[in-house]
């Protein structure tokens, strides 16, 4: 056998090549690697046979490295951005470690391991062995998982590298935190200290690159955690040093131009950033605990509010029903959902996709979340009197065309909505509630008389977000019953399903970005007559389902059978 089935023209360890290995375990057939060895030969040998197969995907990187790393008799690591130990990544220089891919894991008993796209390559381990004066033992991971792990430590060229702030960090900087200390002069200087500073730029740069939504800085007996949430859900990010907690708390209030000597009761603010040319505005919630403050900070980055309808994850006949409805001349149109589940997102890109060079569009929000270019945008401020109710009044006699008001959510609110309807106007809105049909029971217990409902009701659109399959490691898998059932109830093939095995793009979670999932309640003369006749929910719903009402579960299965999302994700978002 040619020694060209080898990767890089080198004998593995064990003399057995890397395409036999590949043949061998099933990841590819003998007739695949004789068409990858002739692309390679009709490429002057250009490229390494693993490189070939991934090029013509007949096999994953993860499979390839596997291989290899077995054939060199070493280990091969997934996930190595949450192996590595951040103490142990200075042992390399940046340069070094951004020009030949390579990522120090940790150091035990004098031997630092470290990954390595390439195991083969000695004399990289003896320059390694050579600049950290330790002994060294490679292991395999793919390029992606090392970049990435890369990206994670070291962002960027003009941003600090976090084991850079434990470096300058001195006791003595932070004694004053020790002994509690009530003095605000102690309290600002140490949260004005060069690594607090860099601490907490570092941990808003990389939420805010990370697509992160919220960030949670909680305080424990002895530990001090960083999570972010990104897609929904939470993961730990980093752990600073505990005695750190007091001025980084102190850091964001100073920023967020709170009181820093008040620990003892919540206090809310805000900020903004400029990252990339564009703002990011920051707002802040402190709570006191048991170990210390808890602080949040919910980024509100106007690039994830722009998206066109189209992007949200509509089916094409959904997305014509409402599309008809936000063209309607007059009347409210309701988005519901649970606080996170995207009803921001929708009427912003419900009012991008409608043009104000002829109307006047107005909105009253709390807090207005992302600037749109020619509509007219109010913040209510509670504190000076400026209610939703207030603004609506106010914002009435500003001869508007469209309104949206962020969010009804008391009956002088809910009545003044709907006289803005009555008079000509079209006025969409949010509402709390689990369900389409609930957001006309909703109305009328805000004191909405039924019949006034059923006269201004356009439509009401129900939401949730999951989670994508992350699809650099997307794979079929097995549907058991439950899910084989629900899926063919919602009209695809139960014996086909998608799930994600985990890599380095999406941190091990197989999930990559969310999808919105929808049932849209348009009313019909049936249902207008019901509600109008103060109708019980249970009532209005079998007249739902009796005319083919799709409800969330429905288009959520229906996205499980498109291979966008999985099961449980939809079972996750309380979509029954």
């Amino acid at each position: 056998m040619s020694d060209r089935w080898t990767q890089g023209g080198m004998k593995l360890a064990n003399e057995s090549p890397l395409g036999q290995r590949l043949v061998d375990r099933g990841i590819i057939s003998v007739a695949d690697l004789e068409r990858a060895l002739e692309w390679q030969r009709e490429n002057d040998n250009a490229h390494l046979l693993g490189e070939v197969l991934q090029r013509l995907e007949m096999a994953t990187e993860d499979e390839v490295v596997e291989t290899l790393a077995e054939s060199y008799g070493v280990p091969y690591v997934r996930h190595v951005a949450r192996t590595a130990d951040p103490t142990v990544i200075d042992l390399l220089p940046r340069e070094f470690i951004e020009e030949h891919r390579v990522l120090p894991l940790f150091l035990v008993r004098g031997v630092l391991t470290v990954a390595v796209i390439e195991p083969s390559n000695l004399i990289l381990a003896e320059e390694i062995a050579r600049l950290t004066d330790h002994q060294v033992e490679l292991v395999a991971a793919t390029k992606a998982e090392i970049e990435s792990a890369i990206r994670s430590w070291l962002p960027s060229a003009n941003v600090f590298v976090i084991d850079d702030i434990y470096e300058d960090i001195a006791d003595e900087d932070f004694s004053v935190i020790e002994r509690q200390a009530t003095e605000l002069a102690d309290l600002e200087e140490v949260a004005g200290h060069g690594p607090v500073v860099k601490l907490v730029n570092y941990i808003i740069y990389t939420a805010v690159q990370e697509g992160a939504s919220d960030i949670h800085i909680e305080p424990d007996d002895n530990k001090l955690r960083v999570r972010y949430r990104v897609d929904g859900r939470l993961y730990e990010k980093l752990s600073p040093p505990h005695r750190m907690h007091a001025a980084i708390a102190s850091r964001i209030k100073i920023m967020s131009n709170l009181d820093i000597s008040e620990r003892r009761v919540p206090q809310d603010g805000d900020f903004n950033v400029m990252m990339d040319g564009r703002p990011i505005d920051l707002r802040v919630s402190t709570m006191p605990g048991k170990h210390g403050e808890k602080v949040v900070i919910r980024i509100i980055d106007s690039r994830n509010s722009r998206l066109g309808l189209e992007q949200l994850g509509f089916s094409g006949r959904m997305l014509e029903a409402w599309q008809e409805i936000v063209e309607a001349p007059n009347g409210v149109v309701l988005v519901t959902g649970p606080t996170g589940s995207g009803k921001s997102t929708t009427l912003y890109s419900v009012l991008g996709s409608i043009s104000a060079d002829d109307r006047n569009l107005s909105t009253i929000e709390d807090p207005v979340e992302a600037r749109l270019p020619g509509v007219n945008q109010a913040q209510v401020n509670t504190r000076a009197g400026f209610t939703f109710a207030g603004a609506l009044r106010a914002m009435l006699r500003q001869d508007p065309d469209i309104i949206m008001v962020g969010e009804v959510r008391d009956n002088e609110t809910a009545g003044i909505v709907t006289q803005a309807a009555l008079t000509g106007h079209l006025v969409f809105s949010t509402l709390h509630t689990n369900d389409a049909p609930s957001a006309v029971t909703r109305l009328v217990n805000l004191g909405v008389e039924p019949y006034l409902v059923a006269a201004t009701l356009r439509g009401v659109l129900a939401q949730r977000l999951v989670r994508k399959i992350c699809p650099h490691c997307k794979a079929p898998a097995e549907p058991d019953e439950r899910a084989a059932a629900a899926i063919k109830a919602a009209g695809g093939d139960p014996g086909k399903l998608w799930r994600g095995t985990g890599c380095g793009r999406c941190r091990g979670t197989g999930y990559a970005g969310r999808v919105g999932v929808f049932e849209l309640l348009v009313p019909d003369a049936a249902l207008l007559e019901a509600i109008a006749s103060g109708a019980p929910l249970q009532a209005l719903r079998a007249l739902l389902t009796d005319g083919g009402f799709r409800t969330l579960r429905d288009d959520g299965m229906e996205k499980v059978a498109a291979g966008l999302t999985t099961p449980e994700e939809v079972l996750y978002a309380a979509i029954s």
